[in-house]
């Protein structure tokens, strides 16, 4: 069975469209059970970048969210293979793709280290970004996932791959 990091819009879309609070809190609960499981984690910044805003999924991943789910981006595994691919990034092993602006980014959010972390302890990256390989302005992270033969999925496919089922509930809510 594969295990999997999240990238932070894992979170936010869910939130935001089709996974709710109040609309879907199975997948909520699903999350913190599979990463029980040891089957699902995330990192560290990407906790850092969720708990910026000051929201829903800031209150549920300070509030709700175990310690453990978050794994500490400073193994130096994770930091050298980071390093490879700012390096990639960067064009310095003849790739030279991106944007200025797209470079600087990639080096300083946390995507590239979700990359880093699931390169260097063998786990599926969790993302709705898009593989483009003619794109300039952005670095996708199925771009570098790619380069560096790294698997990703979206998040219904790590749910289906997961074998999670949602069901709907019958009971009212006492008021």
């Amino acid at each position: 069975m594969s295990k999997y990091v999240l990238d932070a819009n894992v979170f936010i879309e869910a939130k935001n469209k089709y996974y709710g609070f109040e609309l879907c809190p199975g997948f909520w609960t699903s999350l913190v059970d599979l990463h029980r499981s040891r089957s699902v984690f995330c990192i560290d910044r990407i906790c850092d970048e969720l708990c910026e805003q000051d929201d829903e999924i800031k209150d549920r991943v300070e509030g709700r969210a175990p310690d453990s789910f978050f794994k500490k981006t400073e193994d130096q595994a994770v930091v050298d293979a980071f390093q490879d691919m700012v390096q990639w990034v960067y064009g310095e092993d003849g790739e030279d793709q991106f944007f200025d602006a797209a470079k600087a980014e990639f080096a300083s959010v946390a995507d590239g280290w979700v990359l880093a972390y699931a390169l260097a302890n063998d786990l599926t990256v969790v993302t709705h970004e898009e593989y483009a390989p003619e794109v300039k302005r952005k670095v996708p992270m199925p771009n570098v996932c790619i380069e560096f033969d790294i698997d990703y999925v979206n998040t219904f496919q790590m749910l289906v791959d997961l074998q999670v089922k949602f069901i709907r509930s019958t009971k009212k809510k006492r008021k």
